[in-house]
């Protein structure tokens, strides 16, 4: 039976004037103004800007192992009301998925819920441990179709093992995803190196611990052929390393990066409330960076916006900064984030913001049928946005388990109003379709 859903004046990517979208089966069959047949759902979308699905290539969801912070469910419910339609669940879970039976329990899952599309991210290494490659090979082969690696949290640091591993993903199709830190130069590191962090007394994360790792996996990258992927970067120095390496020619390989909402708007002057809600790893950087990550972002250097949506349990955040664990949620934050720190000021249009947080994350994944044009004839994976609503961070409201917001009480710009995945709609006004 065909399900119809018909969409009543939107703005696809915020441009010209409203029409109508008539979607079929889950594909989108006409656009055009004043569209008038039968449908089983009308929204009547009053001009709201349409824009192709979001796409998180950076999401922690803590099952399995921590469902007291975060469960497949809630997350998937968090990504929908965010505006998102598929989501890469990191491989630092408990047990680690290293292997094709823990993600395959990811994506089947991911499948029951039916709200977004839940792609599980592979371990590089066994157990994270950075000693010995993962069964990658058996994972891209399982159910999952794992593509993207990561041992997201830890850095794969030895320089042969990352070599090996960009080969070997390479091979298999895939991206590695690396979490840029040189272990050496963080030992005990709680916050950004820098004046903020000696005053109060905390040892500091120094920009080159990132920045190193990230001019070294691009020189391997390029030898090797492989395709590497930048995980949040937070420095100035970073953005100069990728802006160099993008403006070469016949390098080889295949670089991408991602920056975070909360890196694109925070800084380390936050040290100054002990909060551990702040405390993340990469750390909040200086305000100079913050405004060089916008600039790398408008102007293609970094290539996408991903969450790193970290939801922590109560006890591992509301407790002494040192013992806090880094991370925030990001899932239902993102887009007003974005909007706030690049549609405001002009640095993005609605269009880059399509292309910043669909378009460009769904190629880097190889995922053929997101971030897709708005046209006839292509999926029908819809985000609808109203940009003019304001509305306020309450930590309590948010779909996931756990609240370490730290934009709480803060008031963002544009509000997702629906999501669609696949022609059906996952979430609507304020609430989730299960």
């Amino acid at each position: 039976m065909t399900e119809r859903v018909l969409l009543k004046e939107v703005r696809p990517y915020g441009e010209g004037e409203p029409v109508d979208v008539l979607v079929e089966d889950g594909m989108i069959a006409r656009v055009g103004a004043s569209i008038d047949v039968d449908a089983d759902e009308i929204v009547h979308a009053d001009g709201a800007i349409a824009l192709p699905g979001f796409v998180d290539l950076h999401t922690h969801l803590r099952e399995p192992g921590r469902e007291d912070a975060e469960t497949i469910e809630s997350g998937s419910v968090a990504a929908a009301l965010g505006g998102f339609t598929s989501v890469f669940a990191m491989a630092n879970t408990d047990p680690v998925a290293d292997n094709a039976v823990v993600v395959e329990h990811v994506w089947r899952r991911g499948r029951e819920v039916g709200l977004v599309d839940v792609h599980p991210v592979g371990a590089v290494t066994v157990g994270l441990k950075g000693e010995k490659l993962a069964e990658m090979g058996t994972m891209a082969k399982s159910s999952a179709g794992v593509r993207v690696f990561s041992d997201d949290g830890l850095c794969v640091h030895d320089p042969l093992l990352m070599r090996r591993a960009l080969e070997y993903t390479g091979a298999l199709g895939g991206v590695l995803a690396q979490h840029a830190e040189d272990p050496r130069l963080t030992v005990d590191a709680q916050a950004h190196e820098g004046p903020n962090a000696a005053r109060l007394g905390l040892t500091g994360w120094p920009a080159p611990a990132e920045e190193s790792i990230v001019a070294r996996d691009c020189l391997l990258a390029g030898h090797t052929g492989g395709s590497l992927h930048v995980c949040h970067v937070s420095t100035r120095g970073t953005a100069d390393i990728l802006r160099w390496w993008k403006s070469g020619e016949d390098r080889g390989g295949t670089v991408s990066a991602e920056v975070t909402p909360h890196h694109l708007l925070l800084t380390d002057e936050l040290l100054e409330t002990y909060d551990p809600v702040n405390k993340v790893n990469p750390p909040l950087r200086t305000d100079a960076d913050a405004q060089a990550l916008r600039q790398a972002l408008a102007d293609g250097t970094v290539d996408c916006v991903a969450t790193d949506h970290a939801p922590h349990a109560a006890q591992d955040k509301c407790c002494e900064w040192s013992a806090a664990r880094p991370g925030m949620l990001g899932l239902q934050t993102a887009l007003g984030v974005v909007a706030s720190t690049m549609v405001v000021p002009g640095l993005l249009d609605w269009r880059g913001v399509a292309r910043v947080m669909s378009e460009n994350p769904a190629r880097i994944a190889n995922l053929g049928d997101q971030g897709r044009p708005i046209a006839e004839g292509e999926p029908a994976n819809l985000v609808l946005v109203d940009p003019e609503h304001r509305w306020t961070v309450r930590g309590e409201e948010l779909a996931s388990i756990a609240a370490n917001t730290p934009f709480e009480g803060m008031e963002l710009p544009g509000r997702v109003l629906t999501t669609m995945l696949r022609g059906r709609i996952t979430a609507h006004e304020g609430k989730a379709r299960q």
